[in-house]
């Protein structure tokens, strides 16, 4: 209760239940794999914190694997002041430390010695040996690569592993929707935050001036953010000469660590009140008094990226401007035009998880087993692909080994030589007709179909043959898919019905109907039924087909 206490804020109901269901795992006698998908400043490193003085309170080891050596730090310092007043040592292995250092904390590491590190790809290197790894927190999962992901659940099999991040990638979000990773969302924002005002604006000198007067005058500080190192110090003069009234300094990724430990020190004393930057602030820099970023070229940057960044400002509660400087549409990619609007749309307090489902959308979903991050999900079509993962992960947590056929018998297919459609001339509109389609075929049961019956009659008036023959046909695939039967296939003279292996219907009553009429049905193999029957109405076979349907079902065989 003492280091819960010492959380400055008060716990959102979110946060509450996110912190329960990670402490929960780790009682578990399985590892742990929990996602919590929380937007920037929603108290993510408190659950975090709490998971930690699990671990070390059990005497395991905990690492943290952070992307850029600015956040090592400061989450070093964060750790170090939380777990004060505990028996418990928290180091840091990132550039700032010297070759003298970092070999003293590895050894350290090795006997047992930290209980917490904090570290960057560094953690990764295959001379970092811990005695008794507990825990691993991925801080900014997106930041990672596939293969350095993998390297880490490498570490050991039975280490508990916590992701942090606020906008997962889309391979991760799709594994966490379809049942593969547990999922927990903080989506409720500390109190009294305030949504940040994002703009996407064509560069303009005038624009940047009025946005920076804007916060310095009312006493706050400027991320200027131009993501490319030869030409940052020519963009810092021109701006100290449209700006005179700022006081700018330039920090960048290829700085000696000293000098960039300096600078960022001296805006956070507010020694400067503009920083002139590459993404090295995108993750985790907490300045309370920055409350506006300008990103030049922001077509440039991904989803995540931007969402990052805009998410650097706003940490207090004061309001915070974001602006997005993008050149003419016409050099921009459709993709950057899309990736803008979606991060200009949504710039409600935690948009971030709907960002993720809007990068799933534009960049696919990637390979659950592979290394792609992101994919061509529309080559199977991602309405199919979710039934068939879905029905693969229920096995798997039955105890079951799925197979791509067990999972492709559950789809029956009818063809019945007739029209079976939702006519233009019925619904004019073609994304209705879109919508429509979609639910009929999502239809479980026939009171769905009975409901959307109803529907189609009260919005668009009485069914057309070809839409009351849709309805039929799904009722039949219903039916059918219960039975075990994979294909039916109806045609003038006739037709085919093919059986799952495991089809229930009683065998007797199969061999009673070849024996009563052997010129009307034959089997062609072991699964198929061949009907040798005059179907020239289309009525007469839909009739036919309903009514054998109707006789398999009357004769299963009795588990």
């Amino acid at each position: 209760m003492d280091f819960c206490s010492g959380f400055p804020f008060e716990e959102t109901p979110d946060q509450i239940q996110a912190i329960n269901a990670v402490l929960s795992d780790m009682c578990q006698p399985i590892a742990m794999d929990r996602l919590v998908c929380g937007d920037v400043g929603f108290g993510k490193t408190e659950v975090a914190m709490r998971a930690t003085f699990l671990a070390a309170n059990n005497s395991k080891q905990v690492a943290v694997l952070v992307p850029t050596t600015l956040l090592a730090q400061q989450h070093f310092e964060n750790f170090r002041d939380r777990f004060a007043n505990q028996p418990v040592r928290v180091e840091v292995l990132s550039r700032f430390k010297s070759a003298k250092e970092q070999k003293q904390i590895l050894a350290d590491c090795a006997e047992g010695k930290v209980d917490i590190l904090i570290g960057t790809h560094k953690l990764l290197q295959s001379d970092v040996k811990f005695k008794d790894l507990g825990l691993l927190i991925v801080d900014e999962e997106h930041r990672f690569g596939v293969r350095q992901k993998e390297k880490v659940k490498a570490m050991r099999a039975d280490v508990d592993i916590l992701t942090l991040t606020a906008t997962p990638i889309p391979r991760t979000l799709n594994m966490a929707m379809s049942g593969m990773r547990d999922l927990s969302i903080i989506a409720t924002p500390p109190s009294r935050r305030l949504a940040i005002k994002t703009f996407v604006r064509e560069r303009e000198k005038n624009l940047i001036r009025e946005a920076m007067l804007r916060e310095i005058m009312r006493g706050g500080q400027v991320y200027f953010l131009h993501n490319d190192i030869d030409s940052i110090e020519k963009t810092a003069d021109e701006l100290a000469e449209l700006v005179p009234e700022a006081r700018i300094t330039v920090g960048h990724g290829q700085m000696r660590e000293r000098e960039l430990e300096r600078i960022m020190s001296d805006f956070y004393h507010q020694r400067f009140n503009v920083l002139v930057c590459t993404t090295i602030i995108e993750t985790g820099i907490d300045v309370p008094t920055a409350n506006t970023i300008i990103m030049d070229r922001a077509d440039h940057l991904g989803l995540a990226q931007l969402h990052q960044l805009r998410g650097r400002v706003g940490r207090s509660h004061h309001q915070a401007y974001a602006y997005l400087l993008t050149p003419h549409p016409k050099r921009m990619t459709k993709d950057a035009i899309k990736r803008l609007d979606a991060i200009a749309s949504l710039e409600d307090l935690g948009a971030g998880f709907t960002l993720a489902t809007h990068d799933l959308e534009i960049r696919g979903a990637g390979e659950l087993l592979g290394e792609e991050q992101s994919g061509q999900i529309q080559s199977v079509g991602f309405t199919l692909y979710m039934e068939m993962l879905e029905q693969a992960v229920e096995a798997l947590k039955e105890g079951k080994e799925p197979s791509l056929e067990d999972l492709l018998n559950q789809q029956t297919d009818v063809e019945l030589r007739l029209p079976a459609l939702l006519p233009d001339s019925y619904i004019p509109d073609i994304n209705t007709r879109l919508s429509l389609y979609k639910r009929v075929a999502g239809a479980k049961t026939q009171d769905d179909i009975e409901e959307l019956r109803v529907e189609l009659i009260d919005r668009f008036g009485l069914l057309p043959d070809a839409a009351s023959n849709l309805l039929k046909v799904q009722q039949i695939k219903l039916d059918a898919a219960k039975l075990g039967v994979r294909k039916i296939d109806a045609h003038d003279r006739g037709g085919v019905i093919e059986f799952n292996q495991n089809a229930q219907i009683d065998p007797g009553f199969l061999v009673g109907l070849l024996q009563s009429h052997p010129s009307r049905y034959r089997f062609d193999g072991p699964t198929k039924l061949k009907i040798v029957e005059s179907l020239t109405d289309r009525r007469d076979r839909v009739a036919f087909i309903e009514t054998l349907l109707d006789d398999f079902a009357n004769n299963l065989l009795v588990a």
